[in-house]
């Protein structure tokens, strides 16, 4: 078969396939151009998923008739001043959309510009264009986009249902939504009581209140701000308290100068920032700009601009997880989980007594006293009865008078008892905390350990006589093959034999362990670990399992003055709101809380 030029209208199909992948590639692009025009309010709606017919409307800048002429053409745009690609400060500039569009659907544009003394509409169907002729529109471009697909049947085939569609349009305007809080939304639909997002005040208040409204009342209360700025370079926005995750990263939005992404770089250097506070299977909730001289970042990668690729992608990461890192730190006892909203939500009150019906006899009721002697208890119902409420004395006491006053003032307050040998309650001027001590004890212990690290190593204390380890063979060689970086924190390993392993040193913050028990969690996680995963990462692995059996062990009794150290510690180490595992070291409740928890407000 010789080569031959294919016809334009297969052109443009073959880019739609593309460009348009779904009604969801269709809403972005068209939002796109309005937020380019400059736009101040865009209003979205769908019907069918998208596939029967969007219609996106602005009241940006419009087109004269010459521009609306060519703005059907493949390659055309306004948003290339020069033939530079690397100066690109728009969010389109393909010039691909509306071409791609009007070769698969029935695309109608009617535009106004500000010089224009009346309106322009043109029609494309299929890749068949309209004369442009006059029509009625105060101001900005309406767009409608029917019959999606109906030029390329197959392609319909391969959509989801109307809901699963819509509610991708729901997300890409969503993102788009949080990328310009001071542009007015408002996304209607037969699938979905329409939405409206309001314009927000310029800044990081305004910011926030989009976020809010787009990610919920949660994120909004939880919300830390964060923002870090080298060599041009900026990172702001806002991320979620750690104990506020998701099972999967959707809930992770990146913008880089203004344009929604997914770059799995920018999503690992979020990984790494959590690494402390985060069980594996969790992820948090944050809403990340990243701001750069556009010459520093390549926005034409991908068709869609999706992804992007960064100059220096080092600096980037290294400024994402300084930012989260520091945010997190400052933020370090604050966490969803302990605060007192969440508390209270955990009580589930049992129904309220009914009323008695107005004609009760109360000397019917299976309380009155045997006898009736003027209604007072016999001795001996009283000592029957109230035995089982006899559920013995607290693990430790801590009675008023042995506690210093200035304790109530401090931050964890003072400690009063300690119940199942496991929570440590303490008291302050406006409430009570109750600490799971091996959890609180284990953040400590780990931030030793890092500290230690950083300073001038790990201290290690030689074993007299070695401890000797029995492990199937493929588990010694994996340790022996990180006997170097489990050195580093203080585990000195080696070689007993085969299927053996002999510890010679332990590190010394972790005081007498079980080293068989330590070795084998640390060889379980080593076997999860990619070989690509960072050293430090790898390290701070090693360290959290360390720190989690060199710590206080639920089950020990705890003496008045240890339980008052333990809180004095916590006050002092950072990120003590969540052990290793991101699991919550404590649990506040104010006084108001306890009241509206027994009626009393």
């Amino acid at each position: 078969m010789p080569v031959r030029q294919l016809p334009e209208t297969i052109v443009n199909r073959i880019a739609a396939g593309e460009v348009v992948e779904r009604p969801a590639s269709v809403v972005k692009e068209l939002v796109e151009n309005a937020i380019d025009a400059g736009a101040s309010r865009i209003d979205i709606f769908s019907d069918g998923g998208g596939r029967r017919k969007i219609v996106i409307a602005d009241d940006g800048s419009g087109m004269t008739a010459a521009d609306l002429a060519l703005a059907v053409d493949r390659h055309a745009t306004s948003k290339l001043d020069d033939e530079d690609l690397l100066a690109i400060r728009t969010l389109g500039f393909r010039g691909e959309a509306l071409p791609s569009i009007g070769a698969v659907a029935r695309l109608s544009i009617t535009t106004r510009h500000a010089g224009e003394p009346h309106a322009w509409a043109m029609r494309v169907e299929g890749g068949d264009k309209t004369p442009i002729a006059p029509a009625a529109l105060s101001q900005g471009t309406r767009v409608e986009v029917a019959d999606l697909f109906f030029a390329t049947p197959a392609r319909l085939k391969f959509l989801k249902t109307d809901r699963t569609e819509a509610e991708a349009i729901r997300e890409v305007v969503r993102r788009l939504a949080m990328a310009r809080p001071d542009i007015a939304f408002t996304l209607a639909g037969e699938e979905r009581a329409p939405v409206t997002w309001a314009a927000a005040l310029p800044g990081a208040p305004g910011q926030l209140i989009r976020l809010g409204d787009i990610l919920g009342a949660d994120f909004r209360a939880n919300a830390i701000e964060v923002r870090a700025e080298r060599e041009g370079v900026i990172v702001e926005g806002f991320a979620a308290a750690p104990s506020l995750t998701r099972a999967n990263a959707l809930g992770q939005y990146l913008f880089v100068n203004g344009r929604p992404v997914r770059d799995k770089l920018i999503l690992g250097a979020v990984r790494g920032a959590y690494a402390d506070y985060l069980p594996r299977d969790r992820h948090p909730v944050l809403a990340l700009f990243v701001t750069l001289d556009s010459r520093e970042v390549d926005a034409n990668v991908h068709p869609a601009k999706t992804e992007v690729r960064f100059r220096n992608a080092g600096l980037v990461r290294a400024l994402i997880v300084h930012a989260l890192k520091e945010g997190l730190a400052r933020e370090g006892r604050r966490t969803a989980a302990n605060s007192a909203s969440s508390v209270i939500s955990t009580f589930r009150p049992g129904a309220a007594p009914s009323a008695a019906p107005a004609n009760w006899d109360w000397r019917s009721s299976p309380s009155y006293p045997v006898g009736g002697g003027g209604g007072f208890a016999t001795p001996s119902f009283a000592e029957r009865s109230q035995a089982a409420f006899d559920v013995g004395a607290p693990s430790a006491d801590v009675r008023p008078h042995d506690v210093a006053p200035d304790l109530l003032d401090r931050p964890l307050g003072a400690a009063r008892t300690q119940i199942h040998e496991t929570y440590i309650v303490s008291q302050t001027r406006g409430g009570l905390i109750v600490v799971d001590q091996h959890a609180a004890h284990e953040r400590i212990v780990y931030e030793r350990l890092k500290a230690s690290l950083d300073a001038n190593g790990v201290q290690r204390q030689i074993l007299l006589i070695p401890d000797i380890v029995e492990m199937d063979e493929a588990t010694v060689e994996r340790l022996l093959a990180r006997a170097d970086e489990l050195a580093k924190f203080g585990l000195v390993i080696e070689s007993f034999g085969p299927g053996a392993v002999a510890v010679r040193e332990t590190p010394s913050l972790l005081g007498k362990t079980d080293a068989a028990n330590l070795l084998r969690d640390l060889a379980e996680h080593m076997a999860e670990w990619d070989e690509a995963l960072p050293l430090e990462r790898r390290l701070m692995h090693v360290a959290a399992t360390m720190a989690c059996h060199g710590s206080v062990r639920a089950g020990r009794v705890l003496k008045p003055e240890e339980m008052n150290a333990l809180l004095r510690e916590m006050e002092s180490t950072p990120n003590s709101g969540q052990c290793n595992h991101g699991r919550p070291t404590y649990v506040e409740l104010t006084l108001t809380d306890i009241e509206k928890l027994f009626g009393r407000r």
